[in-house]
């Protein structure tokens, strides 16, 4: 079964984030746990805790179907210590909220060299963040997004998406979030059937599907492999409908979050019905006699 639905506002405490989803028909959501611009927020409270249970119980949100994505001042592979270490302490914060809350995944961005150390280098020191911090954690999955490879950030191919894996201890508390702007954008051909069908066997013989654990389902603003992170309206965009077709109608992505982070809130009501509308009914033995 899928489990579509959006990255919707936890504006006003967490426990309104249940609600929010409930409203436009979403069967998945994601949500930030505190402001994603600031580095440290204030604690949750037994009061928040105990109602954003109470909805999720409410509006029959299970922890496999809410994927909470971290802040983006996080560089868990940054080349200096003290925004590293910064950036760890957040990112230990935002693991430890997913444990009072419930949940058992936290969805990040994997980091940046900043032009200042190396690709492996970078790449192993994010693998050590995550070790640091699963260490301290329990029952929380830490789950990398596949970034779009804007600038300097890392984690835009399968390759380095696996070195970081294969260097964290705990294996059964990593995955991977692909988002298929950013998979476009970094020179994946989502796009066509036949690249579609290349990049998930190159996916599963890299990485593994066992480890995809959530997507976000976005259209791209920018060209193929221009690897610049835009994200558009299912449909609008470079993509195209084609790939969101071909992902309703594919078992592989069965029970995970697919959250939409499509710029137009308004319409994501309608994305969720227009993505339920691609799936096409099984036909049965029976029926085809």
């Amino acid at each position: 079964m899928k489990y579509i639905g959006a990255h919707v506002s936890a504006s006003g405490g967490v426990e309104n984030a249940p609600v929010n989803a409930n409203s436009i028909g979403a069967k998945a959501f994601a949500l930030f746990t505190k402001n994603q611009r600031q580095w440290f927020s204030n604690p949750l409270s037994k009061a928040n805790i105990k109602a954003f249970r109470e909805n999720c119980e409410k509006y029959d949100y299970k922890p496999f179907q809410i994927l909470p994505h971290d802040s983006y001042l996080i560089n868990l592979g940054h080349p200096e210590e003290e925004p590293l270490e910064k950036s760890r302490a957040s990112f230990l914060d935002e693991m430890q909220r997913c444990e009072l809350l419930g949940l058992d995944k936290l969805n990040f961005h994997p980091g940046s060299h900043l032009n200042s150390i190396g690709i492996e280098e970078c790449l192993k020191r994010i693998a050590e963040s995550i070790n640091i911090v699963l260490g301290k954690t329990k029952g929380v999955t830490a789950v990398i997004e596949n970034t779009a490879g804007q600038g300097t950030n890392l984690g835009h191919t399968f390759e380095q998406l696996w070195a970081i894996i294969d260097s964290v201890e705990d294996k059964s508390r990593v995955g991977v979030c692909i988002d298929t702007c950013h998979a476009f954008a970094s020179g994946y051909d989502v796009k066509s059937p036949e690249g579609f069908k290349k990049t998930f066997e190159k996916f599963n013989e890299i990485i593994g599907f066992e480890f995809l654990k959530g997507m976000h389902l976005n259209d791209s603003k920018k060209e193929f492999a221009t690897r610049v992170d835009r994200h558009e309206n299912i449909g609008k965009g470079f993509m195209g409908e084609d790939v969101f077709r071909m992902l309703m109608n594919d078992s592989r992505f069965d029970n995970i979050p697919l959250i939409l982070e499509t710029p137009e809130e308004s319409l994501w009501e309608a994305e969720i019905k227009k993505l339920y509308s691609y799936v096409t009914p099984h036909i049965t033995e029976e029926r085809r006699g």
